[in-house]
């Protein structure tokens, strides 16, 4: 069985009195050679929202792989406040050697500190239709995937109990 690891983050922002989380919308139509968990997903009726995230590359620490694909998916830094936890998985791949994978996905709380959501790579639109600000309290409701919805659950959790982040 194969093993795969990713990171991704919560990123939150303060609005006019309320928290937001910045989440992302698969493309409808993803190209060929979109990552096969991608084109699986946008086969839905709705459009499908996650959290940002991405493979742990070589060398790198699972929290810098949350800023990077925080970066690259959205378009806006943060800065990391805590680990809010891991998401395990299984899936097969449908693509090359059809392996079952195991999935484990860190998750980080981060704080918004710049750039323009959405403003990505034009090359990033393969993986992103759309970064978008949410209500951290829609979040558990909108976003796709279970765990990701227990992710955004900690984060609502972490804010009641830290109002001055």
């Amino acid at each position: 069985m194969v093993r795969e690891f990713s990171a991704g983050g919560v990123v939150l922002r303060r609005i006019k009195d309320a928290w937001w989380m910045a989440a992302i919308e698969l493309p409808e139509n993803p190209p060929e050679g979109a990552p096969d968990p991608i084109r699986r997903a946008v086969k839905r009726s709705k459009p499908v929202l996650t959290l940002p995230k991405g493979l742990i590359d070589p060398g790198e620490k699972s929290p810098e792989t949350a800023l990077r694909e925080v970066c690259e998916e959205t378009g806006v830094t943060a800065d990391l406040i805590t680990k809010l936890g891991d998401v395990r998985y299984f899936y097969v791949r449908s693509w090359a050697d059809g392996a079952r994978v195991f999935k484990i996905v860190s998750f980080y709380l981060m704080r918004y500190h710049s750039g323009r959501i959405d403003d990505i790579a034009p090359e990033m639109r393969i993986e992103v239709g759309r970064a978008k600000w949410i209500r951290v309290e829609e979040a558990p409701k909108l976003l796709a995937y279970k765990g990701e919805k227990e992710m955004a659950g900690r984060a609502l959790e972490y804010v009641a109990a830290h109002p001055d982040l």
